[in-house]
This record gives C-alpha cells, structure tokens and sequence, in this order.
C-alpha cells in the first residue's frame, strides 16, 4: 500500500480512537461527579430526582456504549454518535431560548455551561461523528501499530504534563484561599506585646499550665461559631488554660484590651503578660498564637 494510503488510514484510526475518547471521557466525568451531573439535568426541565437518576444512567450507558462500538468498528455506530451530539446541542439551544444561560449543564464534568459555546461544540463534534464513516480503514501492521502505540503514549505523556500543571495551579489557588497558616498579629491591634493585663485573673489553671489564651468571640460571628468545637478541644488541653470572652457579657474586657473584632486571641504568661495575640479563621492559625507564645517565651528564658 502507498505511504499515502496508510498514512490516511493510520488518520482515520486515530480519529476513530479521539472521538470514542471523547465520548467515554464525557462518561467518566458525569461518573465523577454524579451528584452535580444529575442536578444540572434540572436545567433541561427534569425536575423529578427519580428522572434525573434515570436520565443520568441513560446518557451515561449510551456514551460508553457508542464509545466502545466506535472503537470496535460496529456499523452505524457513528451515525448514532453524531445523532446523541445533535440532540444535545437542540437541547442547549432549547435550554438558552428559556433564558437559562450559564446553567450548569454537566456536558463535560460539574463546570460545563449552557452556552453558545457548548452549542457550537457539540455540533462540532456531530460533524466529526458523521465524517468518520468516510474515512479510510484497514487493519495495521505490527509496526504501525507500534508507531500508533508510540504517538499514543507520547500524547499521554504530554497530557499528564499539562494535568499535573493545572493541578499544582489548583493547589497554589486554594493555598491562596485558605489565606496564611498563622494568625494575623498587628502590632496596633489589641495589648502590646510584653504588657501586663488583668487577664491572669479569669483562668483558673493558668499557674499549672504556664500560659492562658484568651479566645475573644461575638454571637454575630459566623467564623466563630464554626471554632466551638476547636476551642472547647483546646479547653482540654493540660498545656494551655483556655478562657473565651463574648463582645456582650465581657465588653469592659474587650474595651480594655482593644479588642479589634472577633474572633482573636491573646497568649499570655502567669503574671498576664502578653506573649502573643492575633487575629485568626480556623485552629492552625489559633494554635499558631499558642506556638509563637512559647517560642518567645523560651527565646526570653535563653536571653536571661
């Protein structure tokens, strides 16, 4: 056969595999993610859980199914291919005559929109489908399958590149989001370091565990509510004596310490000196006034 020949029929294999890729990938995403796949049916007017369940499953099935009969050669096969990607894209169309733009769709994974976009891509892909059947076919030799095999897995190789790119992107975001792992300590903000308050009074076993945390909180903080529990683990501590302070019933206490909002917390020794304070959103950056408590407290016993 003609490099020529062999070169479009190696094309038209290729092809083949892209577009059964294509179909089982959309599969393998609404598996993923079968909770908010099957939500976003809710957009097409399936309002019923139990036909969403259905729904969900019929349009799982049928994308692996036509993905395996494509890639096994089934006659006909494309055509259904092309006719599924035809009556999604109606079906978007419908869904945007209906002013639900931006609706969640779940063509591909959870982030998958209702669009004009989708629209044109799904027709796109229809195109594809129905072309595949005029493309040449014929079975390989080892070699080609060999050199298939090669461009495959280095295509793979590339994809994992790309995938754990956008991974280390995702996990530098969501650092980002979760904001720094210690409290936010200002010096202008609350008691100054090292000055003495009344506080010593409020802990009982501040003298067994050599530090007390004033843990300051109001009834209108969200952030606040969700760190009960941490605190009261905290509470526990044979370490750390722990007292928590309301805006309300203990205003003249946060008046007098300059209390900026809450929640925030104060580390102080035995005598009620300050050793560390800041303002904080989970436990890491509480127990992180409780870390830079100690360490100055043992730089300060080296120091003397």
């Amino acid at each position: 056969m003609p490099l020529a020949d062999s070169l479009r029929a190696v094309f038209g294999l290729l092809a083949r595999l892209v577009l059964a890729f294509v179909l089982a990938g959309s599969a393998v995403l609404k598996l993923a993610s079968p909770g908010s796949s099957r939500a976003a049916l809710a957009t097409f007017d399936l309002e019923d859980e139990r036909l969403r369940w259905i729904g969900w499953a019929i349009l799982v099935a049928t994308e692996l199914g036509l993905a395996a009969a494509i890639v096994a050669g089934v006659e006909g096969a494309e055509w259904l291919a092309a006719a599924l990607m035809a009556m999604f894209a109606a079906a978007l169309v419908g869904a945007i005559m209906r002013g639900r733009a931006g609706a969640p769709c779940a063509c591909f994974g959870s982030r998958s929109t209702v669009g004009w976009g989708s629209v044109a891509r799904n027709l796109a892909l229809a195109a594809c489908f129905a072309a595949l059947p005029f493309l040449p076919e014929r079975s390989l030799s080892t070699d080609e399958w060999l050199g298939l095999g090669l461009v495959v897995a280095l295509l793979a190789c590339v994809g994992l590149v790309i995938a754990v790119l956008a991974l280390a992107r995702e996990v530098g975001m969501l650092r980002l989001r979760l904001g720094p792992s210690s409290a936010l300590e200002i010096a202008e903000e609350g008691p100054a370091l090292g000055e003495p308050t009344g506080l010593a009074r409020s802990f009982g076993r501040i003298a067994e565990t050599g530090m007390g945390l004033a843990v300051f909180t109001s009834e209108g903080c969200r952030v606040c509510h969700g760190l009960r529990p941490a605190v009261a683990t905290l509470s526990d501590s044979p370490v750390i004596d722990v007292a928590v302070f309301d805006e309300v019933a203990e205003h003249e206490v946060w008046s007098e310490l300059g209390v900026p909002g809450s929640p925030f917390a104060i580390a102080v020794d035995p005598e009620g000196a300050v050793l560390a304070k800041g303002t904080f959103n989970n436990l890491a950056q509480l127990e992180s006034v409780i870390a830079t408590a100690e360490r100055r407290r043992a730089e300060e016993a080296v120091s003397a």
